[in-house]
C-alpha cells in the first residue's frame, strides 16, 4: 500500500465517532475489547467491527487474552493520527476482569 493509500486509511478510520471514542478509552492504556460495549452503547459484535477497522489502518494492536482480546494503541503511530489522539479528551472506564 503506497504512504498516500494509507493516509486516506488511517484517517477515514479516525473520522468515524465512535471510533474516536475508542480511540480516546485507550489513551491511558490497554483495554479488554468487553469494556467497550458500555463505552459506545453497542452490541460486542458492533464493537468488534470498528475495532477492525482501526487494526487494519495500523492504529491500534491487539493481544488475545482468554476469550477476549485487549486492544492497545500502536507505538509508531504517524504524526498526523498522534496529533488527533492527543486532542480527544480521555475517557475513564470501568475495567473488567477478564
Amino acid at each position: 500500500m503506497n504512504d498516500f493509500a494509507l493516509m486516506a486509511k488511517q484517517l477515514k478510520a479516525v473520522s468515524d465517532p465512535n471510533r474516536l471514542k475508542l480511540l480516546a478509552c485507550l489513551k491511558k492504556g490497554e483495554v479488554c475489547a468487553c469494556d467497550f460495549v458500555d463505552v459506545l452503547n453497542v452490541s460486542q459484535p458492533a464493537v468488534s467491527q470498528q475495532l477492525k477497522k482501526l487494526k487494519e489502518a495500523g492504529i491500534i494492536a491487539e493481544r488475545p487474552a482468554g476469550t477476549w482480546k485487549h486492544y492497545r494503541l500502536n507505538d509508531d503511530l504517524p504524526h498526523y493520527i498522534q496529533a488527533i489522539i492527543d486532542q480527544l479528551e480521555e475517557i475513564s472506564i470501568i475495567k473488567c476482569d477478564c
